[in-house]
């Protein structure tokens, strides 16, 4: 770390913008392989939740590579700067008082161990959006498996990359049993049931 960096205190705490947005904030991290239906259900459920009064943001593992990633790629440390630097912005948004949803592969146990501490244990939820790889593979809307298989593109979690399955995630919701209605139902029960939010 640089040298001769004090950190500057806020006038406005989390507490206050969490009570001024009438609910609290935190990140709901989406798990899973590629086309298991992560993005597609964070999008919807931001919708819903911002139908509802409630501030959230959706942080999407292509979208951040489009800009504040752009620079990093996919070979083992590369993953980990990746969601090290999600981490910390998944961690300012909810110290302004937001609900981050965040989709990402993020294939190793070790590195959502680390958001997860990097962001509290209080205010992270890991959601494993389960789908067999036959599955994903048929979906496989970008086509991206099927340059994967092709070994046009290397390293790609699934074929010559692991992902390795949440052992306790806090909510699974198979994809392939459950349509997307009911997936973001899931969801809004679970932090519902939580007392994360709060539908009228």
């Amino acid at each position: 770390m640089t040298e001769n960096i004090i950190w500057h205190e806020r006038l406005v705490s989390r507490r206050e913008r969490n009570l001024m947005n009438n609910h609290r904030s935190g990140v709901i991290w989406f798990t899973g392989l590629s086309a298991s239906g992560k993005s597609t259900i964070a999008h919807h459920l931001e919708k819903k939740l911002f139908d509802c009064g409630i501030r959230s943001y959706v942080l999407d593992g292509d979208n951040v590579r489009h800009g504040i990633n752009s620079n990093l790629g996919f070979s083992r440390e590369d993953r980990k700067e990746n969601l090290r630097r999600i981490a910390e912005v998944s961690k300012l948004y909810v110290d302004a008082g937001i609900v981050v949803l965040a989709a990402f592969i993020s294939p190793y146990r070790e590195d959502r161990a680390y958001v997860k501490e990097v962001v509290g244990v209080e205010d992270f939820f890991e959601i494993y959006v389960k789908c067999s790889l036959e599955v994903c593979e048929n979906r496989d809307p970008k086509g991206l498996y099927k340059k994967a298989r092709a070994g046009i593109i290397k390293n790609y979690t699934g074929i010559d990359s692991p992902y390795e399955e949440p052992l306790k995630p806090d909510l699974t919701i198979d994809t392939v049993k459950l349509d997307l209605e009911a997936s973001i139902k899931s969801v809004l029960s679970f932090l519902v049931d939580r007392k994360f939010i709060l539908l009228v």
